[in-house]
């Protein structure tokens, strides 16, 4: 598994336009990306700060963030993952013109997404 950089950490949020005003108009970070009520993504200083609807997201609302890791092989990763009894909290799922994702648990519990973008 060879991971390339973290893509972004993110929460799940049951409201998006007041998650994203908050965060734009009173926190005042820039947004990046939105895709209507499902995803928004902030640029911290070359960091993404982003929030999910709960059917993208890999944890419920207020269930605190997920950190994304891009890999470059998802598939090699799901396999060597599952050969090491890894929980997997959702297999792999197909983003579209985005990429592919899967969440699983660390030994502590946490959730971590992860993510290989799609190709161009």
């Amino acid at each position: 598994m060879a991971v390339t950089r973290i893509q972004n950490a993110y929460y799940v949020v049951a409201n998006m336009e007041r998650t994203v005003a908050f965060y734009r108009d009173l926190v005042g970070l820039t947004l990046g990306f939105q895709d209507g009520a499902r995803w928004a993504q902030f640029d911290v200083g070359g960091a993404a700060l982003a929030f999910s609807c709960a059917e993208e997201g890999a944890v419920a609302p207020g269930s605190g963030a997920v950190v994304t890791l891009e890999v470059d092989d998802l598939d090699a990763t799901a396999r060597a993952l599952g050969n090491h009894g890894t929980a997997i909290v959702r297999p792999i799922r197909d983003m579209g013109p985005h990429g592919r994702t899967m969440a699983i648990r660390d030994p502590e519990g946490n959730v971590i997404q992860l993510y290989q973008r799609a190709s161009k």
